[in-house]
């Protein structure tokens, strides 16, 4: 799954806490936390500590696999010519 946002890893965090069974509080005690920060990370709170964080998905058996090449790959586009794209267009058009 590709995670975006605060929010969406959030989402993923609680789905696999429900998979797992695991009540907020459980949870928060098997990390080491308030059940308040799993109730904020859950909810997408931007400003969460990354150890933290780390230690929750490792609690999940959540796997982190960052793809730097493809980021690199994805900033390495060229900017598109809309100028030329209507253009072509436009001679296309009977």
């Amino acid at each position: 799954m590709l995670i975006r946002t605060s929010a969406d890893l959030g989402a993923v965090i609680r789905d696999r806490r429900r998979q797992l069974k695991l009540d907020q509080a459980a949870f928060a005690k098997r990390i080491g936390v308030s059940r308040q920060w799993v109730i904020e990370i859950e909810r997408g709170h931007p400003r969460a500590e990354l150890g933290l964080v780390l230690r929750a998905l490792d609690t999940l058996n959540i796997r982190v696999d960052v793809d730097a090449d493809r980021s690199a790959r994805r900033r390495t586009h060229s900017a598109v010519d809309i100028d030329a794209i209507v253009d072509k267009a436009k001679k296309a058009m009977p």
